[in-house]
Order: structure tokens, then C-alpha cells, then sequence
């Protein structure tokens, strides 16, 4: 109790539910793993992971590969709405042989992460409303010693249910912050058109809060949903068919779509609105029906968690896009390591650790030689390309024939006769 009690989370830590990810991290430190090199590892791993966390556009579906001799994580950052429900899929295979931790953090204004949703892949993924605008980081962690494929899948979608009936055919002819009263007032909602006496239906669970008439909205109906802090606001209704202080389920029709109000010499519709204790926010994403769904992936899983070079002169993007900010120009015969693929791209890691996407047109499997060279002078093989802080594998004696199977800045990745792999200074 006292190391709880002086602990940087205090004693409510004792009752605090930890995420799967923080409850596996527990575990690690109950066994005293976390003061071995492999539990350091991936404590430090997790961290890193999401601040050096690759920059996409949902949806989002991407194919890659935990090793399970490496300490290994991935993360994605991306943008998301207010009102938006985030669905993430993750499938591995096998299929039950190992665990992935899922979690999602949302990036504050102070650039801090605050996790907002976790799971593991025994319940394959999870869903999340978005509750703020803003930057979130999804995480992608496997268990210790334990490795295989993965897929990912993240789209986005409406937290509510339409809230007009398809029997009318709605369509949203006008948006958030379009113009009124000739540009004296901007729009605090979206009108969705349908017609005449076609029902306006409950989004979401709720209580009825108010059953009144006002100037602008004619006939209008408020809708407090459960366990939200925003209420509906159904207006221009030519009836209203429920009761304040009545108990809603989705679906149950709220009034008959009409033009009552200051849409008198308008089509028939419904304005929807959403207010919070700051005001009207922009309802759209809340019911925008259309879910786009992510493209398939045309890269070939062949190369997941294999070395590949580069095939000709190559941008390495920090998106996977063509329109994206490229980190560097890679030259020809570039080593590469392929962790995913995504699209027509590559997610990968050079030789440094530095992390982006390349196209899957530019590489190639580094299995075949370059060429062969002669050892000129005796020369240490290096585990990374960077004598000052690589280890030494090997000593290659002068006469030694190597094959070189790619290169990075100044070193070559060879091979040699007895299938040591390794980098040797190019410039020796």
C-alpha cells in the first residue's frame, strides 16, 4: 500500500480498470521482465511507437507482420469528427496464437496522448464515438515472443441513425454554416428533405425534453439522448406526435415532416440540429450515411517482414501518397524492410529506423546479388549500417568474397560464404 500510495498514480491506481496494453505491461513488471533488455524493450517500444506514429487518411486498411523475434509496434495517426463512430477490425493469422494490443489516444492541445479506447484481438477490434474533433493515434503492439500476420481495417461512420424515414426518400440539401437572411446568420444544422408527413424518427434513445413552437423552427421537438451531453432538435415539423418527459427508442417516429416556421414557402424537410452547453455544432457527422470504404490492397504480401531494395531512384513519403511530403530520395538499390502494405504502397523501415511508405512499383525482394566483391583489407561486419554504434558480428579477412544485396548511405548490406548477414563500409 505504501508503494501505491507514493506511486505517480496514488492509491485510486489500486482501483483503476488497466487497459489490455497496460495490463500486459503490468504483468511484465509483476514477473521482473521489465528489468531484462527484451521487457525494457518493449515498454520503450510502445512509447516510441505512437510518437513517431506514421500520418494516414481514414479508411484505412492495411496488411503487415509482427516477428516474433522482434520487439515490434506500429501506430497511425489520422483525423477525426465530432459525432463520427471509428470501426476498427483487426484479423491476424493464425488466428489464435498470439495477441495484439489495440489501443486509441487522442492528441490534446498541449501535443499530450490521452488513451480513449483499448482492446485486444480477442474481441477483434472496437468502436469508439468521437467525442472531440481532432488528431487521434491508433496503436498496434503484439505480445512478447509471439508473432504472425495481421489486417487492419478503419473506417468511419454516423453515431446516430438517420433521423428522417427512408419511406420519403430524404436527401441533405443544405449544410452546416450555409448562409441565411442574406449572410445575417449562418445555418445550425442541416435540412434533409423528404416528403410530406414522412416520419422524423428518434436517432438514438432518448428523453423528449421540450414539445413547443418558436418563430424560425414552427413546430419543433428536443431530444436529450441517453448518456450524451447534446440534445436533437427536430424543427418545421407539420405535427409532433410525441409528449415532453416521454422515453424515446431509435426509430420511433418523433413528428410528420413538414414546413412549418420560416420554411413555409420551402419544400418539404426537417432541420436537424445538435446543441451543447457551448452552442450549436455541426450535426453532418453525426448521420452522414455514406461510409467509404478503404482500398483494397494491390501491393504484394510477399514481401511483409522481408528485406527489399530499392529498383530505381525512390521518394519515401511519410503518407501514403504521392500528393504527400517526402522524407528523402532514396537511390537505387536502397535497403528497405517491409512491415505492411496498404494500397499500392509499402509501409517500411530503413536501416536507420526512419519510417514511411514507398511505392510497391519501386522495390523489390533483395534476395538476388547485386554483385560480388573482393575483400581488400580486413574489415569488421557491422549489425546496422554505423561503425560508431553498431556491434560487431564478424571479422572478414582479406580475400573474403561477399555478396552485396543492397546499400544504405555509405554501407552495403552483403552476405558472405559462411550466411552471415551484415553491413561492411563501402568506401573500404
Amino acid at each position: 500500500m505504501l508503494l501505491v500510495a507514493c506511486s505517480k498514480n496514488g492509491p485510486m491506481s489500486l482501483f483503476k480498470k488497466l487497459s489490455p496494453h497496460d495490463a500486459y505491461a503490468q504483468r511484465l513488471k509483476d514477473a521482473g521482465l521489465d528489468r531484462t533488455a527484451m521487457g525494457i524493450g518493449w515498454l520503450q517500444k510502445g512509447g516510441s511507437s505512437v510518437t513517431n506514429a506514421l500520418t494516414i487518411t481514414i479508411p484505412y486498411k492495411e496488411s503487415g507482420y509482427f516477428a516474433a523475434d522482434k520487439i515490434q509496434a506500429t501506430a497511425l495517426r489520422f483525423s477525426a469528427q465530432r459525432g463520427q463512430k471509428l470501426h476498427i477490425a483487426l484479423s491476424r493469422k493464425p488466428q489464435f496464437n498470439y495477441s495484439i494490443y489495440i489501443d486509441l489516444l487522442q492528441q490534446t492541445d498541449t501535443n499530450e496522448q490521452k488513451l480513449v479506447a483499448s482492446a485486444d484481438t480477442a474481441g477483434l477490434g472496437l468502436q469508439y464515438e468521437v467525442k472531440e474533433t481532432g488528431k487521434y493515434v491508433l496503436r498496434l503492439q503484439p505480445e512478447l515472443l509471439r508473432g504472425g500476420e495481421y489486417t487492419l481495417n478503419i473506417t468511419a461512420g454516423p453515431s446516430l441513425s438517420f433521423p428522417v424515414s427512408s419511406t420519403g426518400k430524404p436527401n441533405i440539401g443544405s449544410f452546416w454554416g450555409d448562409g441565411r437572411d442574406n449572410g445575417g446568420r449562418k445555418h445550425e444544422g442541416v435540412d434533409i428533405f423528404a416528403t410530406k408527413h414522412t416520419p422524423a424518427i428518434a436517432a438514438t434513445d432518448g428523453i423528449v425534453t421540450n414539445v413547443t413552437e418558436n418563430k424560425l423552427g414552427g413546430l419543433v421537438v428536443f431530444v436529450h439522448p441517453n448518456d450524451a451531453d447534446y440534445t436533437l432538435y427536430y424543427a418545421h415539423l407539420d405535427q409532433q406526435l410525441v409528449r415532453s418527459g416521454q422515453a424515446v427508442r431509435i426509430g420511433d417516429t418523433i413528428g410528420l415532416v413538414g414546413n412549418t416556421g420560416n420554411a413555409r414557402t420551402t419544400p418539404s424537410h426537417l432541420h436537424f440540429g445538435i446543441y451543447t452547453n457551448g452552442g450549436a455544432i455541426d450535426p453532418f457527422p453525426f448521420v452522414n450515411r455514406e461510409i467509404k470504404v478503404p482500398k483494397q490492397i494491390n501491393a504484394s504480401l510477399q514481401l511483409l517482414n522481408a528485406t527489399a531494395r530499392t529498383t530505381s531512384r525512390s521518394k519515401f513519403y511519410i503518407e501514403p501518397s504521392e500528393r504527400a511530403t517526402a522524407i528523402e530520395t532514396l537511390p537505387i538499390s536502397t535497403a528497405v524492410n517491409i512491415e505492411a502494405a496498404t494500397d499500392s504502397w509499402y509501409k517500411a523501415i530503413l536501416p536507420d529506423g526512419t519510417q514511411g511508405y514507398i511505392s510497391s512499383r519501386d522495390v523489390a525482394m533483395a534476395s538476388s546479388n547485386i554483385r560480388t566483391l573482393t575483400i581488400k583489407q580486413q574489415q569488421p561486419l557491422w549489425d546496422a549500417p554505423d561503425s560508431t554504434n553498431a556491434a560487431r558480428k564478424a571479422v572478414l579477412p582479406v580475400g573474403a568474397q561477399v555478396n552485396i544485396k543492397g546499400s544504405f548511405r555509405s554501407y552495403y548490406l552483403i552476405t558472405d560464404d559462411k550466411d552471415n548477414t551484415g553491413w561492411i563500409d563501402s568506401g573500404k
